[in-house]
């Protein structure tokens, strides 16, 4: 067969961030015979599909190529969007996609393969759909827990860093010019944020008791 026509195999990992080990994902894509050169990384969220590494495995794909990956939500996470690309992957550009853990998530096989390109476009926007479905529940279970935290008076973020008190002797030699606000951030043990904070408490302060 001509090397130009000769079908290409891509693989495609996504963790969501650098701190994440993309190690069984490579090992799956790796035994399943994809070569490790023409696997491609990425290293962010699978919100949208806005990433190097795929948007450079796409540009390479020609008719017939396929792309195998191991978990349906490393394609994406986003529903619409997944669907969306899934058949411009199949359809418009005429390649395959296969899906490690799901078998039947093979639009490659090659007995009656208008058959199993519909069944696994079917079983694709089943599966997409539950995991859209799941994603969506847990953020809303997430809010919910938090707003009931709150109710509670769970406080969220990082705790308050209490005023210095000596602060308002130092502030008022700032405003005596005798010292500049870089010099009473030092003396206090403040950061810029923090020490402006309590600039403003300070005044609003003064001009409540005025």
């Amino acid at each position: 067969m001509d090397n130009m026509t000769e079908k290409r195999v891509f693989g495609y990992i996504r963790v969501s961030s650098r701190t994440q080990n993309e190690a069984r994902q490579k090992d799956a894509i790796l035994k399943s015979g994809v070569l490790e050169r023409d696997i491609f990384i990425d290293r962010q969220s699978g919100k949208d599909f806005s990433r190097p590494a795929y948007q450079q495995m796409i540009q390479s794909l020609r008719p017939k190529d396929e792309i195998v990956i191991l978990d349906l939500d490393r394609l994406g996470r986003n529903y619409t969007e997944m669907a969306k690309e899934w058949f411009h992957i199949t359809n418009e550009l005429g390649c395959d996609i296969r899906v490690l853990n799901y078998p039947l998530l093979n639009t490659a096989q090659q007995e009656s393969s208008f058959d199993s390109r519909f069944i696994a476009n079917l079983i694709f926007q089943l599966l997409s759909y539950i995991a859209e479905k799941e994603r969506i529940e847990i953020r809303d279970r997430q809010r919910e827990g938090i707003e009931s935290a709150k109710a509670r008076g769970v406080k969220f973020g990082r705790s308050r860093i209490p005023k210095p008190d000596e602060f308002d002797k130092v502030f008022q030699r700032v405003l005596r010019r005798e010292i500049t606000s870089r010099q009473a951030m030092a003396e206090l043990g403040l950061k810029t944020n923090t020490y402006y904070s309590f600039v403003r408490e300070y005044l609003n302060g003064k001009e409540k008791k005025s």
